[in-house]
């Protein structure tokens, strides 16, 4: 019984503040924000941080027109769809593109995972048409064993930018001990019981068998912290030659200067090289996401975001300087609601 309490939902988010409702660790990120508009005097001046993506990259740029900004070198084959569109429509275009099973299906505008999907065949393809209900992008699934994300920040003004943040991610998995179900092993690890709603339909057939002595089952194989993904603090690899590889990338970009790289790469070594393959770039809407390893201090946590967001302001201003216009307030709130209504309703 108070092993139950213990582990209840309530408590294991309780205990580790990476669970915590968005508004209680943003509080104080919202009022800094607000004095930054006064100095700026726009609300919406973060949008000319990244002039190349739309709102600056804060919310509901178009994943496909930003995909396509990358590098081929760097880049994922990838697809567009344009709803409404068939069963047979889309296993022609995933054919066309060179594609071939599993692929990723995700949203054009989404955030934090949201639909965002591993899709190994037609039945996968049937299903997900019939939830989606917006433009979507069909990406080669990366094959390839280290995920990360790497913040990168230049000024305007300066020749040089430099990598701010490294996250390394650990996919929600489980590993057997040859006496416990598939089922035991998702109710007694904390972090895979709070997303037990969604894995027992995922692994409904499998829940009562025996998991095998150091078999590892991976329960989540999109690495996004709202999908249960472990994010670890990587910023022990930042170095001069990792600041050189994402500054040449980055330069490449138009448009380009604060944001955050989601790739897979072979290894370490070979993220030094430059040889790795970008999954999603996420603009000035991105998070420093190394924060959100479990015991990281939650006081640290937002004196980073709060510098976060004072680079938004100084590369917004630069940028403004240098002949940029902030997007004004009206064109701003038209431009959100455009977003919510794409992915209302989406889950």
């Amino acid at each position: 019984m108070w092993n139950q309490i213990i582990r209840s939902n309530f408590l294991i988010k309780l205990r580790s503040w990476e669970y915590w409702p968005f508004g209680i660790v943003q509080f104080p990120i919202i009022i800094y924000w607000l004095w930054l508009s006064l100095r700026a005097r726009s609300f919406t001046f973060f949008s000319a941080s990244n002039p190349g993506i739309p709102m600056g990259g804060m919310f509901g740029e178009s994943k496909y027109d930003i995909l396509k900004k990358i590098p081929s070198h760097n880049s994922l084959r990838f697809a567009f769809v344009k709803l409404p569109a068939t069963v047979d429509s889309i296993l022609q275009l995933v054919q066309e593109a060179g594609l071939s099973f599993p692929v990723i299906f995700k949203p054009d505008l989404g955030e934090r995972g949201l639909m965002v999907r591993k899709v190994n065949s037609k039945r996968d393809v049937e299903k997900y048409l019939s939830e989606i209900k917006q433009d979507f992008i069909i990406q080669e699934f990366a094959r390839l064993p280290v995920e990360m994300g790497i913040f990168y920040t230049r000024f305007p003004n300066q020749e040089k930018g430099k990598v701010t943040s490294v996250v390394m991610k650990e996919m929600l998995s489980v590993t057997g001990d040859g006496k416990k179900t598939l089922r035991q092993l998702i109710i007694e690890k904390d972090r895979a019981k709070l997303h037990w709603q969604t894995l027992k339909q995922k692994f409904n057939s499998d829940l009562n068998k025996i998991v095998e002595i150091n078999q590892s089952i991976e329960l989540v194989s999109i690495g996004n912290h709202c999908l249960g993904t472990m994010f670890l603090n990587g910023s022990h690899l930042i170095n001069d030659t990792l600041h050189e590889v994402f500054d040449r990338l980055s330069k490449q970009i138009d448009g380009f200067y604060f944001g955050r790289f989601d790739l897979r790469c072979a290894s370490i070594e070979e993220l030094y090289k430059g040889n790795f393959k970008v999954m999603e770039l996420n603009g000035c809407g991105a998070e420093p996401a190394h924060i959100y390893q479990p015991g990281f201090p939650l006081w640290k946590a937002i004196g980073l975001l709060l510098e976060h967001w004072k680079n938004i302001f100084l590369i917004s201003r630069e940028n403004n300087q240098r002949g940029i216009p902030y997007i004004s307030f009206q064109e701003g709130r038209k431009f959100y609601r455009t977003f919510k209504q794409a992915t209302n309703g989406q889950n």
